[in-house]
């Protein structure tokens, strides 16, 4: 991977740990960041020659934090056994970009010099993460509190030669790993192990992925609605500028210029009602002067998911170049201060927002395929999408069951884990944010968000193609309507993998193709290359 991202501890953004976790970037570190980082380790080893009491580099941790240690071999002893102890995750493995994201969020907040880790110690875990030793961490066991204590334990175990690691596609010991690799291992000194272990890496790792992933499905969520709306031949009134500048939310003005952009050329929304036939030929009777909520209210609806993705997302940008571990030195004003950066709480309130959010769009998405797949609301169209003169079609009935699923599971699991607080560590710990597994679980849940989205694309291309066959010529010279230049392409990009449903057939090919499609940005990129937006 010829890729390289420079850390140097305050200029790491979203995009730099997607490349990281995602695509394989390499990371290198700055120079001047490793003075600030050898500076810290001086200023422990300074404090440890005057014989001055300080929490974390020779006192015990937590409760134990009133026993001084006796000497080096203790304090070696102690910030070991505080790894391996404290590795005491269950549950399934995270998945590797979780891992890789957790590993460049460690090296980037070490880099900033208040830590105390020697730069041997950062060395040799920047050379795990370039060289693709990834420690097996299982997924259950952080309240993100005292940042992810146990997720990186796990994560730092590898460097002393214990745990468990994968490596060019095989899982190993830590110390074989390592050796493979060609990685000294590491013994760790005063004051290393509660800096590699004490930080809110896990959450933030989680949340960094989740966002990139919702951000693109707001997007994708958009250009589907906009689909939905020329499949119903639909009115544009509720998206006119005019409209949105009397309640400005950012979010809300964002989807209405997309749909717009998406359906702009259309001669489907607004088209003459008498030109809209029904299977049999004869003007649709059920069209109302305006549309549904699920079409009408998309720029409230998606504007306000938007706007809560955009919140996470400034609390992550701040989160990535944080100093979130215990306590902090400050070897300019010769302070040792301990305090609580490692609280995972912002991220956390962040990630319940968000979690709310998934099954608010996945609930609109259902809706609209809904809405198009029965013929009391989708204005001509067929029941179930398909021609069904013998009775024997049920075309895409079980698509929106599908849905609905999908939206119900998405709604059972979006109670926010930071209402229920369970302390920790003899009730040193009393406040916890829990915001490790309220951030893995967004992580999941756009996974599903994924499927619902990519459903209605199903649907409503099935519903643009049918409108298309069944609008009728009326006026010399009308010509047969089409959709905006946006959504043609998308259809096009549709057609391209997914035929027309005629007559019924296995849909789980069409229904994998199209989470695909969505999913790898092929449709939201014909989109925009047709609009102009490359």
């Amino acid at each position: 991977m010829s890729q390289s991202i420079h850390l140097d501890g305050h200029s790491l953004t979203r995009e730099d740990v997607v490349a990281v976790a995602r695509d394989g970037a390499l990371v290198d570190l700055d120079v001047d960041a490793i003075v600030a980082v050898r500076r810290a380790a001086a200023f422990v080893e300074q404090i440890v020659a005057e014989d001055r009491t300080a929490y974390g580099i020779n006192t015990g941790f937590g409760r134990n934090a009133g026993i001084r240690l006796k000497d080096d071999e203790a304090a070696r002893q102690l910030q070991r056994n505080l790894i391996i102890t404290h590795a005491a995750c269950v549950g399934d493995p995270l998945p590797t970009e979780v891992v890789r994201a957790m590993m460049v969020l460690r090296i980037n907040t070490l880099l900033q010099g208040h830590s105390g880790i020697r730069p041997s110690t950062l060395q040799a875990l920047t050379a795990m993460l370039n060289r693709g030793v990834h420690p097996i961490i299982p997924s259950l066991g952080s309240v993100g509190a005292s940042g992810d204590l146990a997720p990186l334990s796990h994560m730092a175990m590898p460097l002393l030669g214990e745990g468990e690691a994968e490596f060019e596609g095989e899982v190993m010991s830590g110390a074989e790993a390592m050796a493979a690799a060609s990685i000294p291992c590491v013994e760790l000194t005063y004051k290393e192990g509660l800096s590699l272990n004490n930080g809110t890496a896990q959450i933030t790792a989680h949340a960094t992925l989740a966002l990139a992933d919702l951000e693109h499905l707001v997007e994708m969520a958009d250009l589907t609605a906009a689909v939905s709306l020329e499949a119903k031949a639909g009115r544009l009134d509720a998206f006119d500028p005019a409209v949105h500048a009397l309640r400005p939310h950012p979010g809300q003005v964002a989807t209405a210029a997309n749909i717009r952009a998406f359906v702009g050329g259309s001669s489907l929304c607004d088209i003459d009602p008498q030109r809209i036939v029904d299977e049999r030929g004869e003007v649709a009777k059920s069209i109302s002067p305006q549309d549904c909520y699920s079409l009408r209210c998309a720029p409230a609806v998606h504007g306000a998911v938007r706007d809560a993705l955009g919140h996470a997302g400034g609390v992550i940008d701040v989160e990535l170049n944080s100093v979130t571990d215990n306590p902090l030195l400050f070897p300019e004003d010769d302070r040792v201060l301990s305090a609580g950066n490692f609280h995972g709480m912002p991220l956390a309130l962040a990630m319940s927002a968000v979690k709310a959010a998934i099954p608010v769009l996945a609930s609109i998405s259902e809706r609209r395929i809904a809405m198009l797949v029965d013929t009391a609301t989708n204005d001509g169209l067929p029941m179930f999408l398909v021609d069904n003169e013998d009775g024997a079609q049920s075309g895409h009935m079980l698509v929106q069951y599908t849905a609905a699923a999908l939206v119900n599971d998405l709604a059972t699991r979006s109670h926010p884990a930071t209402s229920f607080n369970v302390p920790t560590c003899a009730n040193t710990e009393d406040q916890v944010s829990m915001g490790a597994n309220e951030a893995r679980h967004v992580y999941a849940m756009a996974t599903d968000l994924e499927w619902v989205i990519a459903l209605e694309m199903l649907v409503a291309s099935q519903a643009l193609s049918v409108r298309m066959r069944r609008l009728v010529r009326k006026g010399v010279g009308k010509t047969d309507p089409g959709p905006g230049v946006g959504t043609a392409a998308a259809l096009a990009a549709v057609r391209e993998h997914v035929d027309e449903l005629l007559v019924d057939r296995d849909l789980r090919g069409d229904i994998n193709v199209a989470r695909e499609l969505v999913g790898d940005g092929t449709l939201l990129d014909a989109a925009r290359e047709a609009l102009g937006a490359g």
